[in-house]
Formats: C-alpha cells, structure tokens, sequence
C-alpha cells in the first residue's frame, strides 16, 4: 500500500467521467488500499475519488467519522430533502465554499468483495457521498457554490470563485 498524489484543481482528468469496475481484481483492492492510504495519511481528510489519482474508475473512500466506507460503481437511486452547508475539497486545499445537496441519499454500490449492497445515508456522510460521486462524474464541488462565495479558510476571506472556475476548466 502506498500513499497517492493528489491532483489539483486545473488537472484536466478531475473533468473527466470515471469508467465503471467491470471486475473486483486484486488491483482494484490494492486501488482501495493506496486510497485509504491517501485519505488516511493527513488528519481530517473525509472523501477521495479514484480521478482525484489521477484513476478513470468509478471508485471511492471514505470515513466521515464511522470508519471506512468503499463503493465501487456507486449509483445514486433516491436522493430527497435539502441541506446547505461549507463543502471544501482534497484537490482544492484551502478554501470552503457553501453548497446545496440533498439531505438524503439511497445509493447501490459494489463492496470490495463484489457484492451489490443498498446504502442509505443522511446529513454529512450524505454530502459527502454526493460531492464523491460528483468526482466520478468530472464534477467539482465549486461548480455548485452558492452566491458565488469561495473563502480561503486560514482568513476567511473571499476568494475569486471565478477564477477557479477558470482553473478548473483546462480540459
């Protein structure tokens, strides 16, 4: 297992749709392994997506404070309610800005072992699993601000959401 470098905002992959797993192989394990790795090697880190690794799958970790979750080919089946609150993002480090999702989500997933299982979710694991499947989709959190306010967390002064965009649009 090893630790992965995280690519940032302006990397042209982090724009691109992720491939589905076709099959559960001994390199999709050493995949989720290098990701706990990855997630796991700074304090306070909540999500990671394969493409923010520079890997087109549709994979992701997670511990929003439970332990660690792996989906494999997530797919969002029901999502309802509403919650606005401060997202902030591994490839973006830095800065936090307010965004919209659901309150509740219903999802599928593949397990490690290549079993199909529902997962239901609500509040912060549910954000985060929506801005995680978002990276699967070559979305970014910042595509989704509210009001157009993107603040540097050490000031929390505004930041130019605009020219993250721009940034970001390097495809």
């Amino acid at each position: 297992m090893s630790e992965k470098e995280i690519l940032p905002f302006g990397d042209p992959i982090l724009r691109k749709k992720a491939k589905p797993v076709t099959e559960i192989t001994p390199r999709i394990h050493k995949l989720l392994d290098d990701m706990a790795d990855t997630l796991y090697a700074e304090e306070g880190r909540a999500g990671l997506a394969a493409p923010q690794i520079g890997i087109l799958r549709r994979v992701i970790v997670m511990d929003c404070g439970d332990g660690l979750v792996e989906l494999i080919n997530p797919v969002l089946l029901e999502q309802y309610g509403e919650q606005t609150g401060p997202e902030a993002c591994l490839s973006y480090p830095g800065y936090t800005g307010i965004v919209k999702r659901a309150k509740y989500v219903k999802i599928s997933t593949l397990t490690r072992e290549g079993k199909t299982i529902v997962m239901e979710a609500e509040d912060y694991l549910a954000r985060c699993i929506q801005h995680e499947i978002d990276h699967l989709d070559g979305i970014l959190y910042i595509d989704h601000i509210q009001n157009g306010e993107l603040f540097v967390n050490r000031t929390e002064r505004r930041a130019d959401l605009m020219a993250a965009l721009k940034l970001t649009q390097n495809v």
